[in-house]
């Protein structure tokens, strides 16, 4: 016998509502999380700087497993950290079959995020790919689907537009962002990484027809930011631009095996050494130093304002 309309109707909205309930008390339980792991590195002491890595874990002492070049058959995403990762066989080194769940542990492990960076992560990896956190599995060329975590005006990869394939490094751009460096030794300041993330935006709209960057992606580039949209206050951090500033330190040595090869140096350990990792909350006052920094937004702003359009841009957003 086939259910009844109102059997049909009431599991639908049970369901929805099950959803919705769930939707919110995520971003709260893991706001609550992140600011208690905030407060706890504010008093706890540093680890040595070079023990960050946990003993027993690939990099502890900075002996990184072995490097091996991606072959062409194996998958690789837009982000230098991951491909490094699986060049030095923290993940598969073919890229494939990798858990959300053990992605949140290597990356913790590897580059001392905190542990709710490492959950909402690929939790909203796995959202945007249709997928189930706990039990599904990823290719890391999955991760370059547009405007998923790949977008455009990248700091190391060109628009998809002008090439598809975003698993490789685009030289060009990554010598010319590791050349920006004002600091001592050449090494990238938050006004570099402004100045950059504004002419990379710049080039883009002038290049590519068919650029788009909202609000979640501008700051995704600035830091490479995931932004909750069911929680507008609830930002958070991952991988790449203002982590180049807080995990490695902004050091152009250490940023150049990196970026260009997807290697980690010998010897090298996360910079950040708090024993609770990189919280979201921490993380966002470089990410909100570096995004209000770019000249080109204040232009762009100025330019709406103008032409009394800026209604209309946010809603083509």
């Amino acid at each position: 016998m086939a259910p009844s309309f109102v059997a049909v109707a009431a599991t639908r909205l049970g369901v929805g509502l099950i959803y919705a309930i769930a939707n919110v008390i995520l971003p709260i339980r893991l706001l609550i999380w992140d600011l208690a792991l905030t407060l706890y590195n504010a008093f706890a002491p540093l680890l040595p700087e070079n023990k960050v890595v946990p003993e027993g874990r690939p990099g502890a002492n900075g002996l990184w497993p072995q490097y091996i070049p991606p072959s062409e058959t194996d998958s690789r995403s837009c982000c230098p950290m991951l491909n490094a990762m699986a060049n030095h066989g923290i993940f598969p080194r073919d890229g494939r079959n990798i858990t959300f769940r053990d992605m949140n542990t290597k990356v913790r492990e590897t580059f001392n995020f905190a542990p709710t960076f490492c959950f909402f992560v690929p939790h909203y990896a796995a959202d945007m790919l249709n997928r189930n956190y706990w039990t599904d599995k990823f290719d890391l060329s999955d991760l370059n689907a547009h405007n998923c975590i790949e977008h455009d005006a990248s700091l190391c990869r060109v628009d998809t537009f002008h090439n598809p394939d975003q698993s490789k490094p685009a030289r060009r751009l990554i010598e010319e962002f590791l050349a920006s460096g004002t600091g001592p030794n050449g090494d990238i300041t938050t006004s570099d990484l402004s100045r950059m993330l504004g002419k990379r935006r710049a080039e883009s709209k002038a290049k590519n027809n068919q650029y788009g960057q909202t609000t979640f992606h501008k700051l995704f580039g600035a830091s490479k930011c995931v932004y909750l949209p069911d929680s507008p206050a609830f930002v958070l951090t991952c991988y790449s631009g203002s982590t180049l500033l807080t995990i490695c330190g902004g050091r152009t040595k250490d940023l150049r095996p990196m970026l260009l090869e997807e290697r980690i140096p010998d010897e090298w350990q996360p910079r950040i050494r708090n024993p609770g990792g990189l919280t979201m909350a921490t993380f966002q006052t470089t990410v909100i130093k570096v995004e209000l920094g770019i000249k080109e937004e204040v232009e762009d702003t100025l330019r709406l304002l103008r032409m009394g359009g800026i209604g209309d841009d946010a809603k083509n957003q």
